[in-house]
């Protein structure tokens, strides 16, 4: 049998889809995830099912939609589920996270918070954090392989850049092993807090992006406060993107140079968006786009062999992530995920959708989060394959947006009776949906 491929993973925090150069926004400049894109598969309907950071994480090492994962903001995900690590070690996967973890719940001060070795996801080796707001003060613990401890110790500079460094160097043991005989393939991931704010960024990049030259999106409304506090976050954003890029860069060329390239597959993705004064909102957990898009790419070197550029419209979102992994790697998925395997896409003999694959893409929110500048509701929703989106707060519609004819949600439907077919439509996909998962949510009257 063939080698199964390793696979990276490689995401940061609060990074909206929309900002990326191939996904046309013209403040920011990522040649290397555009490279990606080019020489793979981007998903440009990608969705994070739930857009919040902790709840975003519970799903994506377990495969579970939040409501049987984790809630909210922070929360302990249950060391006794099953992860993307204990899954693939049957199967001969050896596995290492590094970076920010945010699963192992409310603890102050968390950046010196040491998360149990038994709750570290059952990676056989795991450097990181539990959660850190500091870029250029960020402090990581862990174990190795052997077993040994990483005594809690401060990075050198800029979190990205350091966590990086670390990333890459394991690569390097992996290569070392594989030069060693030992061809055993691997998972390695690296979770990044940048673009989360605070926006700073390192002085390189950060020299290129002034507020006064950011170019909002149309759904900014034109008030002055609004557009000034957004224009001066995303200056930092922005950098804090393009360093995020050169990382990449570096990661790939690291591939190339330790001679995994060839063997090796590479998802970018990230846990959720942020609003950036769009419809007056700020950060995460709201259903419109720039808080539940995503960044979705898989690339690599073998795409150079297989592949040219695909476009793949799937609305793939946070729970197909370790379904299409497995499937990247040869394997089934357990029966009892629920998201879906694209990684047909990948395949060059197969690159057409699928009679079974989704037609929609739940979205839910499941406390009232009570933050200064997003909404103060729960929320549940489907977002359609055919660019429909329906979203309802507790016994009332909130949104209904033709997405294919307005990108920025500028006209709300929910509530013109000219749509109502439309809406019907979509209630019933959602009201299926709860009723499958045993959601008691309060949806409206039609």
């Amino acid at each position: 049998m063939a080698k199964r491929p390793n696979v990276l993973w490689i995401f940061g925090d609060q990074h909206r889809a929309q900002a990326l150069g191939y996904a046309g926004d013209p403040n920011v400049c990522t040649p290397h995830l555009d490279t990606m894109a080019r020489q793979g598969l981007y998903f440009p309907q990608a969705v994070s099912n739930c857009p919040w950071c902790t709840p975003f994480r519970g799903s994506l090492i377990t495969g579970l939609h939040a409501h049987r994962a984790v809630h909210r903001t922070p929360e302990r995900l249950d060391p006794s589920l099953p992860t993307v690590a204990t899954m693939l070690r049957p199967h001969g996967y050896r596995s290492h996270y590094i970076g920010k973890w945010h699963l192992n719940g409310p603890r102050e001060p968390s950046d010196k918070h040491i998360v149990p070795a038994n709750e570290r996801g059952g990676f056989d080796s795991w450097i990181g954090y539990e959660n850190n707001n500091s870029q250029y003060d960020c402090w990581v613990h862990g174990h190795r392989e052997d077993g040994s401890s990483v005594d809690l110790q401060k990075l050198p500079g800029y979190e990205t850049d350091a966590l990086t460094d670390l990333f890459i160097e394991r690569l390097g043991c992996e290569a070392a092993r594989q030069r060693a005989g030992d061809d055993a393939p691997f998972l390695a991931v690296l979770s990044v807090q940048p673009p989360h704010g605070p926006c700073v960024a390192p002085p390189a990049e950060q020299a290129r992006h002034t507020p006064g030259r950011v170019e909002l999106r149309p759904n900014v409304p034109p008030i002055p406060r609004i557009r000034s506090d957004a224009q001066r976050k995303l200056a930092g954003y922005y950098a804090q993107i393009e360093n995020l890029d050169a990382n990449v860069g570096r990661i790939r060329a690291a591939l190339d140079e330790l001679g995994l390239a060839d063997d090796t597959i590479i998802m970018f993705f990230a846990d959720h968006g942020d609003m950036m004064g769009s419809h007056g909102m700020d950060e995460k957990s709201s259903p419109w786009e720039e808080s539940i898009r995503i960044p979705f790419i898989i690339s690599g070197q073998i795409p150079y062999k297989q592949h040219r550029f695909q476009s793949v419209d799937a609305p793939i979102c946070t729970v197909d992530i370790l379904p299409t992994t497995l499937g990247l790697c040869g394997l089934p998925k357990p029966d009892e995920l629920p998201g879906y395997d694209y990684s047909h896409y990948w395949r060059k003999a197969d690159p057409a959708p699928k009679p079974d694959e989704p037609e929609a893409v739940f979205i839910e929110h499941l406390v009232r989060k009570k933050h200064t500048n997003s909404i103060d509701r729960a929320w549940r929703g489907v977002v359609t394959r055919d660019g429909w989106k329906y979203v309802c707060i507790p016994h009332a519609p909130l949104i209904m947006h033709d997405l294919n004819e307005d990108p920025f949600e500028l006209h709300n439907m929910a509530w013109v009776p000219k749509y109502f077919p439309q809406r019907q439509r979509l209630h019933g996909l959602l009201a299926q949906w709860l009723a499958d998962h045993q959601d008691d949510f309060p949806l409206p009257e039609l």
